[in-house]
């Protein structure tokens, strides 16, 4: 089966608008489902009781969602082939009570999430985005995309030993962003402010999860342009190029399997929650997609035995100024095509037969891949696929895109290795 589309560098234009519109894990699912809706999808409602009718349908729960497609002639025992991926990414995100300051600054008092790169913060010119929660309960999205928040680096000429001994943050002193001044710290100002911008009448809004980003727009880098800076691509250069593939193969005839999006909140802090990929989310609705269809509990274990998931992530690239960091043998370069991720301590899900479904979506789609493992002498990292593979029992394939600066407010990857991974996808999920 032919891929029914072709990527280039057109999408890694369009993962670029992707990522600037998308500084929150809500905003993340909200342009992914407006995306989704264009190409036919329809959202269903946990709480509606859900039909057996083949088509592109959706699931939205805060900041994850879970997208597939059923083909007509799908049936309840079809297994599924899932493209995972994560909305979050690490930054600092504010807390209940968020009017702070001091010595004549206004500030906005805000709690470390995830681990992030803390120095890449610093000097940063910030906007503050999230979901407000108001009276009436309905929530809304909100995203001041300018210059509204610095962490100030103190000046080297009253840290001397900056220079010799490194910079040291203190999470809870040094990270706090200002946005004013002012002698007097105001209960309320900040929420007032976002009701301000917008249009919501004061005291509407009762509830919040707020988090501030770098407004500085993706960019092209590099004498030929072949490489691209920007925030979140770990991990929305996933989720993008998850609903890219998903599209594409939604409609096409003689699909073997059903093809599925499921992107999780909340990977950076250990995916346990109720939209995370520990949680029940992703299990309840393939589930309910197979009782849906008429089957039983026998279809569901049969489905289940037969599905494959990609865990897509991003990894790590080789670094010019320590390659001793990494596995001696194992490079991965950036637009040198994805990577298969391998541990056999499990801190990835990849076996043999795993990278085996892989390296045959590589080589129908033409893509190249590479491998990487951990330097023996360093911790390796993890992601959703062990929790993926344990928690539903299905057979799961650790890959991603390989990146310089992870966990930075601005990261590194090659311009063509998003357009690449989308088309391996696109393989995949087709089978």
């Amino acid at each position: 089966m032919s891929a029914p589309h072709r990527f280039d560098r057109g999408h890694t234009d369009d993962l670029m608008t992707f990522l600037a519109a998308s500084p929150t894990p809500y905003h993340a699912v909200a342009n992914a489902a407006e995306r989704l809706e264009k190409a036919g999808f329809r959202q269903v409602a946990e709480t509606d009781a859900w039909d057996g009718s083949s088509g592109g349908k959706y699931v939205l729960r805060g900041g994850a969602i879970i997208a597939w497609y059923v083909p007509e002639d799908a049936a309840p025992h079809t297994p599924y082939r899932i493209v995972g991926a994560h909305t979050d990414s690490p930054n600092l995100r504010v807390k209940p009570l968020p009017d702070a300051g001091a010595h004549g600054w206004r500030q906005v008092a805000v709690e470390i999430y995830g681990g992030p790169l803390m120095n890449s913060w610093l000097d940063r010119d910030l906007g503050l985005a999230g979901r407000l929660t108001l009276r009436d309960g309905s929530t809304r999205l909100v995203n001041v995309d300018r210059p509204l928040l610095r962490v100030p680096q103190l000046a080297i000429h009253l840290d001397r030993a900056v220079s010799s001994d490194g910079l040291k943050l203190d999470k809870q002193r040094h990270l706090q962003p200002i946005w004013g001044l002012g002698h007097d710290v105001r209960d309320g100002d900040l929420i007032a402010f976002l009701e301000e911008e917008l249009g919501l009448g004061a005291g509407e809004v009762t509830g919040w999860d707020l988090m501030t980003h770098s407004v500085e727009a993706p960019a092209y880098l590099g004498r030929d342009k072949e490489l691209v800076a920007g925030p979140r691509m770990d991990n929305l250069l996933s989720v993008h190029a998850g609903v890219a593939a998903l599209t594409a193969v939604s409609g096409t005839p003689g699909l073997p399997y059903i093809p599925v999006l499921a992107a999780f909140d909340h990977e950076e802090n250990g995916s346990q929650s109720d939209t995370g990929a520990d949680g029940p989310l992703l299990g309840g609705v393939l589930e309910r997609s197979v009782f849906a269809r008429g089957g039983s509990y026998e279809d569901r274990a049969r489905a289940f035995a037969g599905t494959v998931c990609l865990s897509s992530d991003t990894g790590h690239a080789v670094h010019p100024n320590y390659a001793e960091r990494h596995d001696p043998t194992h490079h991965p370069r950036v637009n040198g095509g994805p990577i298969l991720k391998v541990n056999v301590n499990n801190r990835y899900a990849t076996d043999g037969s795993g990278r085996a479904v892989w390296a045959a979506a590589c080589e129908r789609a033409d893509v190249p891949f590479q491998s990487f493992v951990s330097n023996n002498s360093m911790p390796c990292g993890t992601t959703i696929g062990p929790i993926t593979a344990a928690r539903h029992g299905i057979k799961t394939v650790d890959i991603g895109v390989a990146i310089l600066s992870m966990h930075s407010v601005r990261e590194l990857c090659g311009a063509d290795d998003p357009h690449l991974l989308a088309n391996a996808l696109v393989s995949f999920l087709e089978g």
